[in-house]
């Protein structure tokens, strides 16, 4: 029989990137006393991962627990970039309610669209979190109307929007009814999550069901199935069975059951319907399978994933400087990385082009990104090609992937964003100009269109631009989007970068070098200012003699290079040309090194 488990609450943190998220999880764990005296507090402490704390955004779903009032709430942080989207989806499947987080300044974005969108098909009763009410441009009536205007726009339920609003300060850690209520702790916020998220329902003595939603890797343990437990009892030393995706079952016992509470792992030793555990003993099992009794097995239907959109080229590094910096540089090497990456990473596909090159399929650059800067990080050498999109054939017609794109820029670069997006086949569809010198601009563009363009966009918007997009569907192929118009300086030689050679090649177009770095024949050195491939030597050291010359102790004046990071590599690269990815440094190469074969 089914009955509902009073002592636990499951709720999901979904938000747009930059709304706040993890740090208001930092308030509620600091505020639940989950840190002891002794314990240091870190700030955003749910991003674990040294490249989340860097970059300032979640990449991984998280789980942690309190406990308010003899309830314990499992909190899944989510992240907010569409990229990341898989991770949300699944985070989804665990909990019974979520907590839409958005900002009081800019409203609800393009992210806060697509997660709402998940959690409204799920039917999961939402709670309205309007944070950064103390910024100065706070617009917190008009957002909540915002809000209420995207619910109707995607089709929500009555009871769906008969939804709580609360509003919150979560640097500070402060949760109120109403903009005028005194409170200055998150006590209304943990009161409003154990009223209005409905506690888990399952039958404790039905058949065991647990979906594994994520997982982890322990050292000691080997694999982790992170997951909810729907039906059953799962208990310590049990001998259950997996449900595969190819429908085959695989029997194995639990060696390790643990719950979460805090930022630890604790021991368990039963699991009751609407836990959160992570189970070991369990090798070989993937995102979507169901952990079941292995005399009568009752698989859960398996968790759906959006399909990839945009897919790059990795290959072994074959540079002159291959092996000088990384420790994992052969094809072997590279293989077993990305079927790691496979692992954990449901958003992902692999496939093998070649003995040693790889298609890797993602959602989106930044996704694609993040893995190389993972890798060059574990000490991995490789090169990576030109971002392409996945195309699909509906009826004979070739279709491509669209995305939602949202600018928020100053009203004086209007002009200029429209004629780029034109240019790339955009279609402007709204356009809101909020009265405070800011307008905001929605467009459907190419997938395709918006490679490359966000640097583009900075430097015509000084670095005001805020961009956002989503994937919004497939279009018939566009026709033509002219990429990027300049050609590359390609060293025409090996040696090391002179001062007198690059303030000679200065006025040809800009330089990514430094005088003193080490240059193969084939890397390319800089963007030239017309659009074809210029072969320079940038290595020419200036005569010596010793006649003395008038001009001999003129200063040269060089132009500080410009020195791009990996994203803007992989932007910048065309067909013919590499982003060469070690741990310490990112060079641009062409794939046919010598001048004469190319």
């Amino acid at each position: 029989m089914k009955t509902s488990n009073n002592a636990i609450r499951n709720i999901a943190i979904i938000a747009h990137v930059d709304h706040g998220k993890t740090t208001l999880v930092d308030a509620m764990l600091n505020q639940s006393g989950i840190f002891g005296q002794h314990e240091e507090h870190v700030e955003r402490v749910m991003d674990s991962n040294e490249l989340e704390r860097e970059r300032g955004i979640t990449i991984l779903a998280k789980i942690t627990g309190i406990r308010y009032h003899g309830v314990k709430i499992n909190i899944v942080d989510t992240p907010g970039h569409s990229d990341f989207g898989g991770e949300v989806e699944r985070a989804l499947k665990m909990v019974d309610g979520v907590m839409l987080l958005v900002d009081a300044s800019e409203g609800p974005l393009p992210q806060t669209r697509y997660v709402l969108v998940k959690a409204l098909e799920a039917k999961l009763p939402p709670i309205v979190v309007i944070n950064k009410i103390d910024r100065p441009d706070a617009r917190v009536q008009e957002v909540l109307n915002e809000i209420y205007d995207l619910f109707i726009d995607l089709d929500a339920e009555v009871d769906q929007l008969d939804f709580p609003v609360l509003y919150t300060i979560a640097k500070t850690g402060v949760a109120k009814r109403s903009m005028e209520d005194p409170s200055n702790d998150l006590r209304p916020l943990f009161d409003a999550i154990v009223e209005h998220i409905p506690a888990p329902v399952g039958d404790p003595d039905g058949v065991l069901q647990m979906l594994v939603a994520n997982l982890d890797y322990s050292d000691y343990l080997g694999r982790l199935a992170i997951g909810r437990v729907f039906n059953g009892t799962l208990r310590y030393g049990d001998t259950v069975a997996i449900a595969k995706r190819d429908g085959s079952l695989h029997n194995t016992r639990i060696t390790k059951l643990y719950s979460f509470e805090g930022l630890k792992r604790v021991d368990e030793t039963m699991g009751i319907p609407g836990n959160l555990l992570a189970i070991a003993g369990v090798e070989g099992i993937t995102i979507g399978e169901t952990v079941t009794s292995a005399e009568t097995p009752e698989p859960l239907p398996q968790i759906q994933i959006d399909e990839p959109t945009i897919a790059m080229a990795f290959t072994i590094n074959t540079s002159p400087f291959s092996g000088r910096e990384g420790q994992w540089v052969t094809s072997r090497n590279l293989r077993d990385r990305l079927d790691k990456e496979l692992l954990t990473n449901v958003s992902i596909r692999v496939e093998e082009l070649g003995h040693d090159t790889f298609k890797v399929m993602g959602r989106g650059e930044l996704q694609l990104a993040i893995l190389i800067e993972m890798m060059r990080r574990e000490g991995f050498e490789l090169a990576v090609g030109k971002p392409e999109i996945l195309t699909r054939t509906v009826d004979g017609k070739v279709q491509e992937p669209v995305e939602l794109l949202v600018i928020d820029c100053p009203e004086r670069f209007l002009g200029v964003v429209i004629e780029k997006l034109g240019s790339r086949k955009g279609k402007m569809i709204k356009m809101v100009n909020h009265g405070t010198g800011r307008v905001r601009l929605e467009f459907h563009v190419p997938s395709r269109g918006l490679i490359g363009l966000r640097s583009e966009m900075l430097t015509d918007t000084r670095g005001t631009a805020i961009m956002n997009s989503l994937f919004h569907g497939y279009i018939e192929w566009q026709g033509e989007i002219p990429m990027r118009p300049t050609g590359s300086l390609v060293a025409d030689r090996p040696g090391r970068v002179t001062g007198h050679a690059v303030f000679n090649l200065q006025e040809r177009g800009e330089i990514f070098v430094t005088p003193g770095t080490e240059v193969y024949e084939g890397m390319i050195v800089g963007e030239n200012a017309k659009d074809a491939d210029l072969d320079v030597n940038i290595v020419k050291e200036k005569k010596l003699t010793n006649m003395r010359a008038s001009t001999a102790d003129d200063a040269i004046r060089l132009v500080p290079p410009r020195v791009l990071n990996l994203e803007q590599a992989i932007e910048f690269i065309r067909d013919g040309e590499y982003v060469e990815v070690t741990p310490q440094s990112i060079r641009l190469r062409k794939k046919v090194l010598k001048s004469n074969q190319r």
